[in-house]
Protein backbone atom coordinates (compact mmCIF):
# COMPACT_ATOMS: atom_id res chain seq x y z
CA UNK A 1 0.00 0.00 0.00
CA UNK A 2 1.25 3.46 -1.18
CA UNK A 3 1.50 5.79 1.84
CA UNK A 4 -0.75 9.08 1.42
CA UNK A 5 1.03 11.95 0.15
CA UNK A 6 0.05 15.83 0.96
CA UNK A 7 1.22 18.76 -0.21
CA UNK A 8 0.73 22.26 1.14
CA UNK A 9 0.55 24.42 -1.96
CA UNK A 10 -1.61 27.44 -1.21
CA UNK A 11 -2.40 28.84 2.41
CA UNK A 12 -4.99 31.27 2.32
CA UNK A 13 -4.61 34.92 3.62
CA UNK A 14 -7.55 38.01 4.81
CA UNK A 15 -7.06 40.85 3.80
CA UNK A 16 -9.48 44.00 3.83
CA UNK A 17 -7.59 45.50 0.85
CA UNK A 18 -6.93 43.01 -2.16
CA UNK A 19 -4.92 45.93 -4.40
CA UNK A 20 -3.26 46.68 -1.76
CA UNK A 21 -1.78 43.20 -0.13
CA UNK A 22 -1.01 42.42 -4.25
CA UNK A 23 1.23 45.42 -4.65
CA UNK A 24 2.97 44.29 -0.78
CA UNK A 25 3.84 40.94 -1.52
CA UNK A 26 4.53 41.80 -5.39
CA UNK A 27 6.27 44.82 -5.26
CA UNK A 28 7.68 45.12 -1.53
CA UNK A 29 8.29 41.48 -0.42
CA UNK A 30 8.78 40.19 -4.08
CA UNK A 31 6.56 37.28 -4.44
CA UNK A 32 5.49 36.07 -8.49
CA UNK A 33 1.84 36.87 -9.17
CA UNK A 34 0.77 33.96 -10.35
CA UNK A 35 -3.12 35.38 -10.96
CA UNK A 36 -5.67 37.42 -10.47
CA UNK A 37 -8.59 36.46 -11.66
CA UNK A 38 -12.54 37.28 -11.63
CA UNK A 39 -14.18 34.68 -12.48
CA UNK A 40 -17.56 36.39 -11.27
CA UNK A 41 -20.47 37.01 -8.57
CA UNK A 42 -18.16 39.44 -6.50
CA UNK A 43 -15.11 36.73 -6.45
CA UNK A 44 -11.63 37.58 -7.40
CA UNK A 45 -8.20 35.27 -6.76
CA UNK A 46 -5.08 36.59 -6.62
CA UNK A 47 -2.10 33.55 -6.03
CA UNK A 48 1.00 34.53 -5.29
CA UNK A 49 4.27 32.85 -4.69
CA UNK A 50 7.60 33.76 -2.93
CA UNK A 51 10.42 32.83 -5.13
CA UNK A 52 11.58 29.33 -5.19
CA UNK A 53 8.29 27.91 -3.14
CA UNK A 54 6.09 25.31 -4.02
CA UNK A 55 3.34 27.12 -1.77
CA UNK A 56 1.59 29.99 -2.56
CA UNK A 57 -0.62 32.62 -0.91
CA UNK A 58 -3.96 33.95 -1.62
CA UNK A 59 -5.98 37.03 -1.46
CA UNK A 60 -9.13 38.00 -2.44
CA UNK A 61 -12.93 38.90 -2.54
CA UNK A 62 -15.67 36.38 -2.49
CA UNK A 63 -13.53 34.08 -0.63
CA UNK A 64 -14.77 34.42 2.80
CA UNK A 65 -14.61 36.92 6.05
CA UNK A 66 -12.09 39.17 5.41
CA UNK A 67 -12.39 40.13 9.23
CA UNK A 68 -11.07 37.00 9.79
CA UNK A 69 -8.13 36.15 12.33
CA UNK A 70 -5.24 36.79 10.48
CA UNK A 71 -2.39 34.57 9.89
CA UNK A 72 -0.01 34.48 11.83
CA UNK A 73 3.72 32.85 12.01
CA UNK A 74 4.38 31.71 8.60
CA UNK A 75 7.51 31.34 7.54
CA UNK A 76 10.14 32.10 4.50
CA UNK A 77 13.35 29.83 4.75
CA UNK A 78 16.33 31.78 3.51
CA UNK A 79 19.56 30.95 3.15
CA UNK A 80 21.15 34.31 4.29
CA UNK A 81 18.55 36.47 6.33
CA UNK A 82 20.97 39.73 6.15
CA UNK A 83 20.63 39.74 2.17
CA UNK A 84 16.64 39.17 2.51
CA UNK A 85 16.32 41.07 5.28
CA UNK A 86 18.49 43.84 3.49
CA UNK A 87 16.22 43.53 0.51
CA UNK A 88 13.05 43.61 2.13
CA UNK A 89 13.80 46.66 3.93
CA UNK A 90 15.40 48.40 0.82
CA UNK A 91 11.87 47.58 -0.70
CA UNK A 92 10.00 49.58 2.31
CA UNK A 93 8.89 46.56 4.12
CA UNK A 94 9.26 46.75 8.16
CA UNK A 95 11.41 44.17 9.08
CA UNK A 96 12.96 43.53 12.75
CA UNK A 97 16.25 43.16 13.23
CA UNK A 98 17.94 39.53 12.46
CA UNK A 99 17.75 37.41 16.35
CA UNK A 100 20.04 34.40 16.99
CA UNK A 101 17.80 32.13 18.68
CA UNK A 102 20.91 29.60 18.99
CA UNK A 103 21.61 26.32 17.72
CA UNK A 104 22.20 28.06 14.20
CA UNK A 105 18.63 28.89 13.65
CA UNK A 106 18.21 32.73 12.82
CA UNK A 107 14.60 34.90 12.70
CA UNK A 108 13.78 38.40 11.39
CA UNK A 109 10.04 39.13 11.12
CA UNK A 110 7.39 41.59 9.40
CA UNK A 111 3.72 41.75 8.87
CA UNK A 112 1.52 42.62 5.64
CA UNK A 113 -0.61 45.69 5.69
CA UNK A 114 -3.22 43.27 7.27
CA UNK A 115 -1.56 42.15 10.27
CA UNK A 116 -0.72 38.36 8.89
CA UNK A 117 2.52 37.86 9.99
CA UNK A 118 6.05 36.31 8.86
CA UNK A 119 9.44 35.41 9.79
CA UNK A 120 12.06 34.94 7.80
CA UNK A 121 14.26 31.94 8.75
CA UNK A 122 17.97 30.76 8.39
CA UNK A 123 19.04 27.10 9.28
CA UNK A 124 22.63 26.60 9.41
CA UNK A 125 22.85 23.14 7.58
Amino acid sequence: MTAMQMRLELVPLPTSDVDRSKAFYVDQVGFVLDHDVEPGNGLRVVQLTPPGSSCSIVVGTGMGDPSAPRVHGLHLVVDDIAAARGELAGRGVDVSEVSDVGGGIRYAYFADPDGNSWALQQLSR
